[in-house]
């Protein structure tokens, strides 16, 4: 057989394809797909839109990378400028599309590959449409499966996309549309002024490949149903891609606006606040439009751009480096290809969700819509964040119902549309560094929308729920986190604090990260709350409230498992462990050590760079950790020779580490609260010790994200187990002595005893501070002896209090002296009926009315203490429900 022609553009073609094809950013998902395909058999390239310059990018950046070459195209209408050696044939007799579909048969059988454009733009000067394009490729399908009928090579149709803009399509249709094709369709004019003006920010990407073989199965004919389901199959593939990165059509804001007031639920809240008069309609509609108007995004792609821009060179100075979890971040894109995703991140910074976008971004996907509060509005920001995707929701609407729906409506809208959200399910920023409880009221609203989608027949797709941890060594907010946690007013966001902010911009703030946790969807936590509910013998129904409370703890709870260990958490926690006023170095790196080993053997995810080359903790890395306290002024270094230097945490900077610290500290929060719990005072009780972990994990419950997939008992159990395993207790003799405050009792089954003291220091210190901070919200207690106070006023006492009892010696932990510690007790001491709520003010319950009452919840708080002499259980009456 002769030998098929190749395509080679001259020397100043090949220069200007250099110049622009070179830039275009090629995913390697692409070449590794390409790749695949051809040691399988014959790659075929199928592109959605006939276009001259996709084939041209295409036989450039096949050359490039060293992939089957193209020996023939369909439909390129270049007449004697044919690129494929037969344009001086075209000159004397035409070319007919018989013509074509043997010169595809004879590149196919000769092993070459081709490109296959299935669609032509549809425009106002050509023959009318049939769907969203001409139909151009079903023809040269038709012979591919009757050549793949023939052979037993297979035949793999690739699916190809090159997208020269990141602009989504608009649903209004303009005049120049018409002419020169849309933005999801574009002619080939479009398509070169969509390149030359973003072929730097230009991208190709490659669908899931589709072999023949599995088309033509055993039917024994080539019907039009075969066809055009092909054509079907590889449309869908190519719009999966596209979907990714540019997202679904954007309306008009207006349209918008006007679809949700017309909803169901909107048309119901004012129709009942409105009753029978029509002005009263026509003035709730216009308040809904109002509101509307004051919360909805208005995407602008260029805003993106520039932001992310500037972003890039804001991260690179102010940080030593950003980690992105690259697996993570297929999956999403993987994910985004079939649903609608929801990023849920932590969130311990305004930096958070201009990372989380900026990472996206440069991944090649569609940047989210973001729920943001209010009082990020205020000008000039707000107009930027809107244009950048950002809506905007009141911090309190619970007694305004027209709101309520309208917001409610809006998120419905978005997510029916597919456009990926973002929002933040604790709430508000944490100022501890640790998670904060999930506040569930836009998750209920997005989970009602994932339900009300499940039962419409519109679309399948599923929407997934998207854990993301963003770690920092250093929260750049921390100066102002510590002045709120001591009692101090956040200051309202304004022109004035954007111009502070650029203060930052002045120092390091060590490493940032992003990890994404495991994806989940409402089906799966569904079945896993119908297998809890079957085995307690209860119905397998599961009622919507309780679907919206585990997945918002599923969420928070992967977020903890997701969370990158960083060199900064790993040494603040190696620093604040010391109960003196300084450490030594060797202390410090011996306590990393172990904490990393415990680490490693839980599977965590580790930064890029903490471990040596033995798996210990990194010299370098603890060197550059310490540099960044010492330059922040959070420790002071009394450098001694080699090993000998000593390390200082000044009082009043304790808390700055402890927020670092606290990104990690989750992790060892169960080992910690059952040393804590056996204590140092001999052999304890298996069974007093399984009280007092539960009692200290309801007394908790709002300052530590547990696991929401077990069970009390389940946890308890498998926690003791590794520490069993590990030596840090071990079980005592058999029928051991309890010491109470009533004396002592009898026999009870064999106990527990602590058996390494040095691991078992390092975990009590992750919940010493709170042991101590909620000791003082016990002494706090005695003021409501005297009456109702309000809960910022008990908070107030509590801080004062607490500093007097931290100088005085009764606490040893100036971290414990903090407003959330006091916040969350007040939650906690409610819920186990110490403390009742009448008209908005704290009081005692009837039960601890006295003063030896309020004495002895401060007692078994203050037993606990890693620093009391008796160890846990010294003096432990028995309080509380």
């Amino acid at each position: 057989m002769e030998p098929l022609p190749r395509y080679e553009p001259n020397a100043a073609l090949r220069w200007l394809y250099r110049r622009f094809f070179d830039a275009i950013e090629v995913d390697e998902r692409w070449v590794e797909t390409v790749r695949a395909a051809a040691a399988r058999g014959t790659v075929v390239y199928a592109l959605r839109n006939l276009s001259l310059l996709d084939f041209l990018a295409l036989d450039h950046l096949t050359k490039r990378y060293h992939l089957p070459e193209v020996r023939f195209a369909n439909d390129l209408g270049l007449w004697i400028l044919e690129p494929f050696g037969k344009g001086m044939q075209r000159l004397f007799r035409p070319h007919t599309r018989q013509d074509d579909r043997a010169d595809l048969r004879a590149a196919v059988e000769a092993g070459a590959s081709a490109a296959l454009f299935l669609k032509r733009p549809p425009l106002l000067v050509t023959r009318p449409t049939t769907g969203r394009g001409q139909l151009e490729g079903d023809d040269f399908v038709r012979e591919l499966l009757e050549l793949q009928r023939a052979s037993e090579t297979p035949i793999i149709l690739v699916p190809q996309l090159f997208l020269w803009t990141r602009r989504p399509d608009r649903r209004e249709r303009s005049l120049v549309d018409a002419f020169i094709g849309t933005r999801e369709w574009p002619s080939s004019l479009r398509a070169a002024g969509q390149f030359l003006s973003n072929y730097e920010d230009a991208r190709v990407l490659a669908g899931e490949p589709l072999d023949l073989r599995e088309v033509v199965g055993e039917e024994p004919t080539t019907s039009d149903v075969m066809v055009r389901r092909t054509i079907y199959v590889l449309l869908r593939r190519l719009e999966r891609e596209r979907r990714v990165v540019v997202g679904p059509v954007v309306k008009p804001v207006d349209r918008l606006i006007d679809e949700v007031v017309r909803t169901p639920r909107v048309r119901k809240v004012i129709e009942e606040l409105a009753g029978d008069g029509r002005a009263e309609r026509i003035f709730f509609e216009a308040k809904a439009r109002a509101m509307l108007r004051e919360a909805a995004a208005s995407i602008e792609p260029d805003v993106i751009r520039a932001i992310a821009t500037a972003m890039r060179q804001v991260f690179h100075r102010i940080y030593d480096g950003l980690e992105v979890d690259e697996e993570g971040v297929k999956r999403l894109a993987e994910a985004a290809k079939t649903g609608t995703l929801v990023l849920l991140p932590s969130h311990k910074s305004h930096v958070d969700y201009l990372f989380v976008s900026y990472v996206l971004f440069s991944a090649g996907m569609q940047v989210p819509l973001i729920a943001a509060g209010d009082n990020l509005s205020f000008f000039p920001l707000g107009s930027l964040f809107r244009r950048a995707g950002a809506f905007f929701i009141r911090r309190k609407f619970q007694d305004d119902r027209l709101y309520q729906a309208v917001l409610d409506a809006y998120v419905h809208k978005v997510v029916q549309e597919g456009f990926p959200i973002e929002f933040f399910l604790e709430g508000g920023r944490s100022r501890t560094g640790k998670l904060l409880p999930p506040k569930l009221g836009l998750l209920a609203m997005v989970v009602d929308a994932a339900l009300e989608r499940a039962t419409s027949e519109a679309t399948t797709k599923p929407i997934y729920f998207v854990p993301i941890s963003i770690g920092y060594e250093r929260v750049v907010e921390t100066k102002s986190y510590v002045r709120e946690l001591s009692g101090g007013d956040k200051e309202k966001e304004s022109v004035a604090g954007l111009v502070k902010a650029l203060r930052v911009l002045a120092e390091r703030y060590g490493r940032v990260n992003m990890q994404i946790g495991e994806i989940l969807t409402l089906d799966a936590v569904r079945a896993d709350l119908e297998q809890d509910r079957a085995a307690a013998g209860r119905s397998s129904f599961v009622p919507r409230k309780a679907l919206v409370a585990r997945l918002g703890h599923q969420i928070m709870y992967e977020i903890d498992r997701a969370t990158a260990v960083t060199g900064g958490a790993l040494a603040a926690l190696g620093l604040l462990s010391q109960q003196g006023r300084g450490v030594r170095r060797e202390d410090v790196e011996l306590r990393c050590d172990l904490l990393l080993e415990d680490l490693r053997r839980k599977g965590a995810r580790i930064q890029r760079g903490v471990q040596g080359p033995k798996g210990e903790f990194s010299r370098k890395a603890l060197d550059e950790s310490l540099a960044l306290f010492a330059s922040a002024g959070w420790i002071e270094i009394d450098a001694g020779e080699g090993d000998d230097a000593v390390y200082v945490v000044p009082d009043e900077r304790r808390l700055s580490l402890d927020i670092s610290k606290n990104s990690v500290g989750h992790f060892f929060v169960p080992y910690g609260l059952i040393v804590v719990a056996v204590g140092e005072g001999g052999v304890v009780p298996m069974k007093t010790v399984r009280d007092r972990v539960q009692h200290l994990s309801r007394l908790f419950k709002y300052e530590f994200i547990f696991r929401a997939d077990a069970t009390f008992e389940t946890i308890f159990e498998e926690t003791l187990a590794e520490l069993v395993e590990q030596g840090v207790v071990k079980a005592g003799a058999e029928g051991p002595e309890r010491r109470t405050g009533q004396g002592r009792s009898g026999s009870d089954p064999a106990g527990l005893v602590a058996a390494d003291p040095r691991r078992a220091a390092l975990y009590a210190a992750t919940v010493a501070a709170p042991i101590e901070g909620y000791q003082v919200a016990a002494r706090t207690l005695r003021n409501l002896r005297k009456g109702a106070v309000l809960p910022k006023d008990f908070v107030k006492k509590g801080l004062a209090l607490g500093k007097r009892m931290f100088l005085s010696g009764e606490i040893a932990r100036r971290e414990a002296i903090q407003r959330p510690f006091l916040e969350n007790a007040i939650l906690a001491f409610a819920d186990l009926g110490i403390v009742e709520r009448r008209e908005q003010k704290l009081v005692l319950a009837q039960t601890f009315g006295t003063i030896e009452a309020v004495k002895a919840v401060e007692r078994r708080i203050a037993g606990f203490s890693p620093r009391n002499p008796g160890g846990a259980g010294a003096e432990e009456p028995e309080v509380g429900p």
